[in-house]
C-alpha cells in the first residue's frame, strides 16, 4: 500500500463522513512504525514527561503483544486538530476502516459535553501542550537534578487518578478567613463603623475567625499537594499542576470509553457500508476487521463476558438508532457519559443476548445463570469507571503540626485500599510534603486502620 493510495482514500472517506452528519475537528493521519504506537499507548501521548513507571508499562504491553494478547491499529487524541496514529503494519482495509473508525472519535469529542468542558479547560492543542511540559521537567532536571525531579513525579503520578473535575481546573486556594454571613452586605451602619479610626473601629469588633483547611474534604489531591505542601518549591509545584491538567484532559476518554468506542465502531461500520469507492477485496477484508473488533471477548466461567467496550457500546447504539432514530442518538451522544449510557439504555432484554450475566458450570456440563438482576450488572460495569478506578481519598485534616490527614472514603466507593501499595504511594507523597502523612481506612473485618509515613 502506498501512502498516497492511503492518503487518497482518507480524503473520500473525510467526505463521507462530512456528507454523513458527523462535524470533526480536522485530524492530522500518519503512519508510525509498531514500536512507536506502543511507546505512545503507554505514555498516553507523543512526547511526555520522562518516567521510570512508562517503561514498566511499555515492558508490560510488549509481553502482551508477544502473547498474541493485544495489537494497536491506531491511536486518537482529540483536539483541534485531532492527532490519529496509525500503525504501518496496517493493510489498505484496515486502514480504511481505522479512518472512519477515527472519524466517528473525532465526532465524538468534539460535540460530547463532558470532552468539550475538559478541552476548554485544558488546551484543544494537547499534544503541543504534553510536550511543553516534557520540555519543562527537562529543564528542571537540568537545574536540579534528575533525582531531586523524579522524588516529585514519584508523588505526581502516583496521585494523578485524584483530581476532582467537578472544580475548575484553575482554581484558586481556600478563603482564609471565615466568611460571617451574619453580616448584611447593605448595612449601612456596619459600612460606617469599618470607616472609622482603627482604635475605633476595633472596639468591641470580633477578630476575623481564620477558616479551616481544608474547609470540607477536598478529592483533588494533585491540587492540595500543590496548593498547601508547607515546603514546595515552585518548579516542583508547577510539575504536580501539569501532571494534574494531563489527567483532566484524560478524564473524558476514561469515562465515556463504552459510548466512544461503540460510537466510532457504529460510524466505521456505517461509512463502509456506504463508501462505494472502496475496491471490493478491500471492503470484504475491512469487514472481517470490523468483526473482529467488536466481537464478545470470553472470559471463562465466572462471567460469560469479559466486557469489550467496542461490543459493547456498539450493541447499543445499533440499538438506540434503531429505535429512536440517529438524531436521538446524537442527542444522547452530546449529554451523556458512560454511566448515565449503561444506567438508561442497557436493558435486561439486550444483557441476556449479550451475555453479560454471571454464569456458572455445573458438574454435568451445563451452564447455569447465577444471577440476572440488571442493576447489579451495570454498576458492577461501572464500578472501574469512578475516580479513574481508583479508591476514593480525600483530605480530611491538615493538623497545626503540618500533618497530612487522608481518608479513605471507602462507603463512597465501595472499593478497598491494597495496605502495602497505600505505603508505598504515602511514602512518596510524603517526600514531597515534607511532614507526616496519615491515611484513615478500614481493615478487611470493617475495623479503623492508621497508616502513618513520617511521624517522628
Amino acid at each position: 500500500m502506498t501512502d498516497d493510495t492511503w492518503q487518497s482514500y482518507t480524503r473520500r472517506i473525510e467526505e463521507l463522513a462530512a456528507s454523513s452528519g458527523l462535524a470533526f475537528h480536522p485530524v492530522d493521519f500518519e503512519a508510525v512504525p509498531d514500536t512507536f504506537m506502543m511507546e505512545i499507548a503507554v505514555y498516553g501521548l507523543p512526547v511526555r514527561m520522562p518516567h521510570w513507571s512508562f517503561g514498566v508499562r511499555y515492558i508490560y504491553q510488549l509481553i502482551q503483544r508477544h502473547m498474541g494478547h493485544s495489537r494497536l491499529f491506531e491511536v486518537v487524541f482529540p483536539g483541534n486538530p485531532g492527532h490519529a496514529y496509525l500503525a504501518s503494519s496496517n493493510g489498505l482495509a484496515e486502514n480504511i476502516l481505522v479512518t472512519a473508525h477515527v472519524l466517528g472519535h473525532a465526532d465524538f469529542s468534539r460535540n460530547n459535553l463532558l470532552f468539550q468542558r475538559c478541552q476548554e479547560q485544558v488546551s484543544e492543542h494537547i499534544v503541543e501542550h504534553a510536550a511543553n511540559h516534557a520540555r519543562q521537567i527537562q529543564q528542571a532536571i537540568e537545574t536540579h537534578g534528575v533525582h531531586r525531579v523524579e522524588v516529585v513525579l514519584d508523588a505526581a503520578l502516583a496521585l494523578e487518578q485524584h483530581i476532582d473535575v467537578d472544580q475548575s481546573l484553575r482554581r484558586t486556594r481556600y478563603p482564609e478567613y471565615v466568611d460571617d454571613r451574619r453580616t448584611a452586605e447593605d448595612d449601612d451602619f456596619r459600612k460606617r463603623f469599618a470607616q472609622l479610626e482603627p482604635a475605633v473601629a476595633s472596639t468591641g469588633v470580633e477578630p476575623k475567625k481564620r477558616a479551616p483547611v481544608p474547609p470540607h474534604p477536598e478529592r483533588d489531591l494533585l491540587w492540595f499537594v500543590a496548593q498547601y505542601a508547607p515546603e514546595m518549591e515552585s518548579w516542583e509545584r508547577d510539575i504536580f499542576l501539569a501532571v494534574r491538567e494531563e489527567s483532566f484532559y484524560f478524564y473524558p476518554v476514561y469515562a465515556t470509553q463504552i459510548m466512544n468506542e461503540g460510537w466510532a465502531s457504529y460510524w466505521h461500520a456505517r461509512l463502509l457500508r456506504e463508501a462505494d469507492f472502496v475496491p471490493q477485496a478491500a471492503y470484504v477484508d475491512a469487514i472481517k476487521c470490523h468483526s473482529d473488533v467488536v466481537r464478545p471477548i470470553a472470559a471463562g466461567e465466572q462471567v460469560a463476558l469479559s466486557i469489550n467496550p467496542y461490543h459493547l457500546g456498539f450493541t447499543l447504539w445499533e440499538q438506540i438508532v434503531k429505535e429512536a432514530g440517529l438524531e436521538s442518538a446524537r442527542g444522547i451522544m452530546r449529554q451523556d457519559d458512560d454511566f448515565s449510557f449503561i444506567r438508561n439504555f442497557l436493558t435486561r432484554e439486550m444483557a441476556s443476548e449479550m451475555g453479560l450475566f454471571q454464569y456458572r458450570k455445573q458438574d454435568n456440563g451445563q451452564v447455569k445463570v447465577l444471577e440476572e438482576n440488571i442493576d447489579t450488572l451495570r454498576e458492577s460495569l461501572l464500578l472501574d469507571k469512578y475516580n479513574f478506578g481508583a479508591p476514593r481519598v480525600a483530605v480530611s485534616e491538615l493538623k497545626n503540626d503540618g500533618t497530612l490527614v487522608l481518608q479513605h472514603q471507602s462507603r463512597i466507593d465501595g472499593r478497598g485500599l491494597d495496605v502495602e501499595r497505600s505505603r508505598r504511594v504515602l511514602d512518596y507523597v510524603q517526600r514531597v510534603w515534607r511532614r507526616p502523612v496519615q491515611l484513615v481506612t478500614v481493615d478487611a473485618a470493617s475495623q479503623s486502620l492508621q497508616l502513618t509515613v513520617g511521624s517522628a
